[in-house]
């Protein structure tokens, strides 16, 4: 009996020197949660960041080609030549690449239709022309430099499959008797949206 006492006064004394390993036990047996980074230590996993427009979305991605459409026009592709227009019919180049650069900014590059003509294949790019005076600026065709802020254009989806197009602050917007312009919208109403066509791989071999 001595004995008995003994070996339970121990198990009592044990118990009260680790109480908060014992009160974990019974919080486990009782099937109450613990985070699995508290019980081990392992730190706990981030939450998946939201992909960027150009990783979602085939089209935005630098690797096919597209006609680009206003939504609320009349159906004919844009083109560019001298400058961006509205026709598709001119002898400008109608196929374009929007390669991403970070963020919703893209270099829009734009080529020939694909006729075997090597000239189609050397692409030009979008640029603001630095000429116009604001309040509204026009979109020309030059040699592509990344890295020139006034090639850099946005690029919003707006979830039913049409696009906004910008530069900076600036968004682009038909104006009767003016065209395609950018333009601040301030509290105007988005007038002009975008549908991108896909035309294929993006695959030309530039002239060397």
């Amino acid at each position: 009996m001595a004995t008995m006492k003994w070996v339970t006064g121990a198990a009592m004394l044990a118990c009260a020197s680790v109480l908060v390993a014992c009160q974990g036990g019974a919080d486990k047996a009782a099937g109450t949660p613990t985070p699995s980074g508290a019980l081990t230590g392992a730190p706990t996993a981030a939450a998946p960041t939201t992909p960027s427009a150009a990783a979602s979305d085939p089209l935005l991605s630098g690797t096919r080609e597209v006609t680009i459409t206003r939504v609320q026009g009349s159906g004919k592709p844009l083109e560019i030549s001298g400058r961006l227009e509205e026709g598709g019919d001119a002898g400008g180049r109608i196929l374009f690449v929007p390669t991403p650069i970070g963020g919703d900014r893209y270099v829009i590059r734009a080529f020939g239709t694909k006729d075997g003509h090597p000239a189609n294949d050397d692409p030009s790019c979008w640029q603001v022309n630095g000429l116009d005076i604001e309040p509204e600026l026009t979109i020309g065709a030059v040699v592509c430099d990344q890295d020139d802020p006034i090639q850099r254009f946005t690029i919003i989806a707006k979830g039913d499959g049409t696009y906004t197009i910008g530069s900076e602050t600036r968004v682009l917007q038909h104006l009767p008797g003016n065209g395609l312009v950018l333009k601040e919208l301030g509290n105007a109403k988005l007038n002009t949206t975008f549908r991108f066509t896909d035309k294929g791989p993006a695959d030309r071999q530039p002239i060397n």
